[in-house]
């Protein structure tokens, strides 16, 4: 069984390994010793943290093989992006030059420099090993980031983004960024990517074009690749559109990957979740469901068969699950199917 938990410092290794895996592009997990440690500690911050508003938690989970101990994924959630460090984006929208007299008119995209999300929630940090992409493991380790934000919702923000990896080959290099760096930068992707997930951003504000970028001014290698995804980050972007978030324009400075939202409301996990007490028992010929504890510290999620008894309104599951959550009978639960029909 896969559980899904807070994570802890002695998952340091299993975390570098984990960064090593993901590559260039990966900005929110940099192959950085003291970096990774400050994000363990980060997270075991926010986890005790007692928060009745979104701050700058960062919460930082991961998927532990329960037969070996090991972790073989993360994921992430900001409870509110850019407080103390700017958060940017290139928003892509159109202008009209139109000259009556002359009778032309022309209609132009612009890529404009800005911080609009700041203070949005993002979820974040989703990387599943090679070792571990099977049956429902990927979905799970997404998905059950919506209860937990349903659960907990004077914790985070009610608009959600996440931030989707754009075109880079296998050694890194960006169209997008190609463009950038040969007229603002002299700087490479790997080595801007790098300094961003560190935390130097400075770097960005000193030399990134201060007014609008006309589109049809860039190469057209990256012109093609505005708003697109990584081959691998597909599966990821089809899940979340299937959750209801889309694309408003706005697009990664680096590689113009899309940055998609939804309001938490709307994402249909949370909107079709329950919560319920549970009770233990024989669950043959059940669904599985996605299923969390409603705790924060001692957080744990499962996928699991579940029953829903309707006439005493509880849940039942297997003893295995139960003692995987943490939970005995009478103990609130809240769980989702893991695919939503419709």
């Amino acid at each position: 069984m896969m559980v899904i938990r807070p994570i802890q410092s002695s998952d340091y290794d299993s975390l570098h390994d984990i960064a090593v895996e993901s590559g260039i592009g990966f900005t929110s997990l940099p192959v950085n010793e003291e970096l990774l440690r400050n994000k363990i500690a980060s997270s075991e911050a926010a986890f005790s943290a007692n928060v009745t508003e979104p701050g700058d938690q960062s919460y930082l989970f991961v998927m532990e093989d329960a037969e070996s101990g090991k972790a073989v994924g993360t994921s992430g959630i900001h409870a509110a992006v850019g407080l103390d460090d700017a958060f940017y984006h290139y928003h892509l929208s159109k202008v009209a030059h139109v000259s009556r007299e002359l009778n032309v008119s022309n209609l132009v995209e612009i890529l404009t420099f800005c911080n609009d999300y700041t203070g949005v929630t993002e979820i974040c940090t989703l990387f599943l090993r090679e070792k571990a992409r099977r049956g429902s493991n990927g979905r799970l380790l997404s998905k059950f980031r919506f209860l937990f934000l349903q659960e907990h919702q004077q914790r985070f923000a009610e608009t959600v983004i996440a931030e989707m990896r754009g075109v880079s080959d296998e050694k890194g290099n960006s169209p997008f960024w190609k463009w950038l760096e040969e007229h603002f930068f002299s700087m490479d992707f790997p080595t801007a990517d790098y300094l961003t997930g560190i935390g130097q951003k400075v770097f960005i504000a000193e030399l990134m074009p201060k007014y609008p970028i006309y589109v049809n001014l860039l190469s057209k290698e990256a012109q093609a690749v505005i708003g697109k995804v990584h081959e691998k980050t597909r599966p990821a972007l089809q899940l979340l559109e299937s959750e209801g978030f889309r694309c408003r324009g706005y697009v990664d400075i680096f590689d113009a990957g899309p940055t998609v939202e939804a309001d938490l409301q709307h994402i249909r996990t949370a909107r079709n979740s329950r919560r319920l007490p549970v009770k233990v028992g024989d669950t043959q010929d059940a669904q599985t469901n996605m299923v969390i504890n409603t705790r924060v510290e001692d957080f744990r999620g499962v996928a699991t068969p579940l029953l829903i008894d309707e006439v005493n309104q509880q849940v039942i599951i297997s003893a295995e699950a139960a003692s995987a959550l943490k939970v005995a009978d009478g103990e609130m639960v809240r769980f989702a199917p893991l695919k939503i029909k419709g």
